[in-house]
């Protein structure tokens, strides 16, 4: 497919790998992005390669592949709608200035975001990583065609349900958030139909879903250009120290971020994709008990 101006699908899939080891995404060393995903209509390998500038291609395997092709374009941003965005705050207008190429994406696909996004509450990146990985390895189905070693297709709703308690217990995944995760895949097919206009209120009425996992859930399905991810551990520290060269909470970081609605998430993926986010010391979101030792 041909975009109109510079692609870039490794900015906007970005957002959907969970770290370097994840069984549903790899980055291949000849620069192809492996990406697996459970269609409507079947599971589906798919291999991404920007092939010039404004030119990707792309190849897919298993019986999601003609629903997944289909919904290629919006996947890599193509609908993407950034002409009424000129940012005044002059950080991020040299950061987009930097990555005009930046497209926000949308998967269409609400339990593949949302279940990842539960897993990742109140926790360190990397311990989240590894129960996702876990989870997946063991309970997803095998991707189809010639994928890379150990991928794998994410569980549908019906194995998420399925899942037995000591299962998410030995991948460190507490019982708050294990109950998250089965009360929302027993909802899959009502959350499947939410649109982008009700998708935030929609999945907050759900028990354990708040704002921050509502916010991450709809960047990545719906490609919402505005869903701030509120309650993040890093994230108003990272906006503080790359607009105004000092740390601020939640309440400063809104009030700071108004003026860029509807854009806000893109501004902030702007900070991070052009290197101008400020870089706060790292840390646990909280110290992390190791369930599977109890």
């Amino acid at each position: 497919m041909v975009f109109d101006g510079p692609a870039s699908p490794g900015l906007t899939l970005a957002p959907l790998q969970r770290s370097g080891r994840d069984p549903c995404y790899r980055s291949a060393a000849d620069g192809a992005i492996w990406r697996t995903s459970l269609m409507r209509t079947g599971p589906v390998t798919a291999r991404i390669v920007k092939t010039a500038p404004d030119t990707v291609e792309c190849e897919a395997w298993g019986d999601g592949s003609a629903e997944f092709l289909d919904g290629l374009p919006e996947l890599l941003g193509a609908a993407d709608d950034d002409s009424d965005f000129a940012p005044a705050e002059p950080t991020i207008a040299e950061a987009y200035r930097r990555t005009p190429h930046l497209r926000l994406g949308r998967t269409g696909r609400v339990l593949e975001a949302l279940i990842p996004a539960i897993i990742e509450q109140r926790v360190s990146g990397m311990d989240a990583w590894r129960a996702w990985r876990a989870l997946v390895s063991r309970y997803g189905a095998p991707a189809p065609g010639p994928a890379p070693t150990g991928m794998r297709v994410p569980p549908s709703a019906e194995v998420w349900r399925r899942i037995p308690s000591w299962e998410f217990h030995r991948a460190n995944v507490d019982p708050g958030r294990a109950r998250t995760i089965v009360g929302c895949a027993q909802r899959a097919d009502a959350l499947e139909r939410l649109t982008a206009d009700r998708a935030v209120a929609g999945l907050r009425s759900l028990p354990g879903v708040g704002e921050w996992t509502a916010a991450e859930t709809v960047q990545r399905v719906f490609g919402d250009a505005d869903a701030l991810s509120v309650g993040d551990y890093h994230l108003a520290t990272v906006v503080g120290l790359s607009l105004l060269g000092t740390p601020i909470d939640d309440a400063a970081m809104v009030e700071l971020l108004e003026p860029l609605r509807p854009h806000r998430h893109r501004a902030v993926r702007l900070l991070y994709a052009s290197g101008m986010a400020g870089n706060p010391r790292r840390g646990a979101r909280q110290a992390i008990p190791n369930l599977r030792a109890l």
